[in-house]
């Protein structure tokens, strides 16, 4: 896989469609809590690809099932989690079908201090587990996550918010994703974040032809059917490169080759004309030519249709060739987020080094470097660094002080690891302690237990 770094330059996109912050997910089971996404935030905007990396058990298809609302008991989306879908169209249309669900915050505005409602005993929250500083930087936007409303004063199944315009007449706002149930979750799920599976044979059903069930997605989301319906289909699996598409869409799933699959796949996925396409690990189990031209038909695919994409690999090559911004993951939490070409040139994070090192070509010598031991469990409170155990540069604080999200330079914030030795410019004691500032007061605040609750109301 080539990996030279050739992207558009997103860094003017202001305005995110997906905004996560703080997401938590937990599986509670007889003997303990897999912490499997434990306080992720990051951005994603329009035409651009955010790229998830790092080995198995990371929490990165945990992070994109939480997104899509897939997660099963005995896992939970825990209070305090929030998955904003910042798109004014869907605003308006949610706002006009489930009007008993839709909060104007603009009335809340006067009557509600953000910065008192961490006070708030169902608030669990800090200012840093939204990453400020400051609790007056919060805003009332921060509070409409799962499990948050008795403090804000909205009912459990509010999930759409208006922050311009009014409730009758929505200019602009985002729908909570971690509130969503019932017609209303079905409606985001597919018909505007879409997803794209590792395994093909998983996603299509043996017993039923490509077209039907492309035909399918187009009756639930388009409502289109009959003719329309199958000359949709033809047209899809046109757009995604599959040949004599008229005859293709009446065969089944194991008359297509491996790539042709995953071509239907991503037809799919694209059948109701989402905004987000979440791709998990697309081209693991395609060969190297396949691949490339599954991945040059997604970079086609996002021009198109000015797609967010959010693409999940342990591959740092097909990071390097698809992605803008990278997000890399380590036991539940990310540990550096930075810009494709800042990450690949100056990677900040012991981990990231690791995980680069272990590329062929990239260092002399005749031996590969790899990183010692595996990714943890991460079972208990991260109350410590959890990649010490296996950096080769940890020292006795990573072993009682746990590292949060920070700028590596002071000044910028477009490249941050969570790591101890940043910021690089200030003293490692100095460090050190910012570090241990901003953790006591997220894991101070922060509590499993306190997730055991619904995730969503029912559509009124």
């Amino acid at each position: 896989m080539s990996m030279e770094l050739e992207h558009e330059d997103t860094t003017g996109r202001t305005e995110p469609i997906i905004t996560v912050r703080n997401l938590r997910t937990a599986f509670f089971t007889d003997k303990e809590v897999i912490r499997a996404v434990d306080g992720v935030s990051f951005d994603i905007a329009p035409g651009e690809t955010v790229g998830i990396v790092g080995e198995s058990g990371s929490g990165k298809s945990v992070t994109a099932r939480s997104i899509m609302g897939l997660i099963e008991s005995p896992g939970r989306i825990l209070d305090g989690s929030s998955i904003r879908y910042r798109h004014p169209e869907t605003v308006r249309e949610f706002a006009e079908r489930f009007p008993k669900r839709t909060v104007d915050l603009t009335d809340f505005e006067g009557d509600r201090d953000p910065a008192a409602l961490f006070d708030h005993p169902d608030v669990d929250a800090t200012p840093s587990s939204f990453g400020y500083e400051d609790p007056e930087e919060a805003t009332l936007e921060d509070f409409t996550g799962v499990g948050y409303g008795d403090a804000l004063g909205i009912d459990r199944g509010d999930c759409v918010f208006v922050t311009e315009g009014s409730h009758e007449d929505p200019v602009d706002g985002f729908v909570e994703v971690t509130r969503l149930s019932g017609e209303a979750q079905r409606a985001i799920r597919g018909g505007r974040i879409a997803m794209v599976f590792q395994d093909p044979l998983t996603s299509l059903n043996p017993v039923y032809t490509v077209g039907n069930q492309i035909k399918e997605a187009l009756r639930l989301h388009q409502d289109l059917s009959g003719r329309d319906a199958t000359r949709e289909a033809i047209d899809l699996l046109e757009a995604v490169g599959i040949p004599d598409a008229r005859r293709r869409v009446a065969e089944y799933p194991h008359q297509f080759s491996g790539g042709m699959r995953q071509r239907a796949v991503i037809a799919m996925a694209l059948a109701c004309d989402p905004e987000v396409l979440i791709c998990d690990e697309p081209t693991t189990a395609l060969d190297v030519t396949i691949q490339a031209q599954i991945l040059d038909l997604l970079r086609e695919l996002q021009v198109e249709r000015d797609l967010a994409i959010m693409f999940i690999t342990h591959d740092m090559g097909v990071i390097a060739d698809v992605s803008n911004r990278v997000n890399v993951m380590y036991a539940g939490e990310i540990v550096e987020t930075a810009g494709v070409e800042p990450l690949f040139a100056e990677p900040r994070h012991p981990y990231t080094r690791g995980l680069l090192e272990s590329i062929p070509g990239r260092q002399s010598g005749d031996r590969l470097r790899t990183i010692e031991g595996t990714v943890p469990t991460p079972n208990e409170p991260a109350t410590y660094c959890r990649f010490a155990p296996r950096c080769p540069e940890a020292f006795e604080d990573c072993e009682h002080v746990h590292p949060v999200s920070m700028p590596v330079n002071e000044g910028t914030d477009s490249h941050r690891a969570a790591c101890l030795l940043y910021p690089e410019d200030r003293p490692t004691e100095e460090a050190v302690e910012r570090h241990a500032e901003r953790d006591d007061s997220i894991r101070g605040a922060a509590s499993p237990a306190d997730g055991d609750r619904p995730t969503g109301g029912e559509d009124r």
